[in-house]
């Protein structure tokens, strides 16, 4: 799994060394990583063979000409980058990506179990912030429905 965040400078080659621990789990037919513009947000995604893998599964459950499928297959595949790791475990990101999503200077590499993102900090910092927000909302309305949950069922069998 990939875990934990890092923070990452960008040499003047558009080049990141990618964490030892998550460079251990991108085994795969080479050696290095699949990168493609986010579905769900402004940043790169990123992983080993089984994170493609997913993706292709995905599409393929979609009839051809499906227009999920075509979106699917335009932005995952269409806009997907194998980039191999040097003798340094450092990686080159794509020009147009980093254009894409501001990558110039200091980036956050954010490991998600399965994946990885690439944010440039700042809006990383900030997506946390929402992220953190969110997650503190969501666990406590998830809270009071299993309280209420509890009391039907109590209530039941009373």
């Amino acid at each position: 799994m990939f875990l934990s965040t890092f923070e990452k400078q960008l040499d003047q080659k558009r080049r990141i060394v990618v964490p030892a621990e998550f460079r251990a789990q991108t085994l795969g037919p080479f050696d290095g990583v699949f990168c493609f513009p986010s579905i769900e947000a402004d940043c790169i995604e990123g992983g080993g063979a089984p994170l493609f893998a997913h993706y292709q599964a995905l599409t393929d459950e979609l009839a051809f000409g499906d227009p999920l499928r075509s979106a699917l297959e335009t932005v995952v595949l269409g806009g997907m980058h194998k980039l191999a790791f040097d003798a340094a475990g450092r990686i080159t990101l794509p020009e147009e990506l980093c254009d894409t999503f501001g990558l110039k200077d200091w980036v956050s590499v954010v490991g998600l179990g399965d994946r990885f993102q690439i944010w440039e900090r700042e809006a990383f910092r900030a997506r946390r912030d929402e992220a953190r927000a969110a997650a503190r909302a969501g666990l406590a309305s998830l809270r009071e429905q299993q309280r209420a949950l509890g009391r039907k069922t109590a209530e039941a069998g009373a």
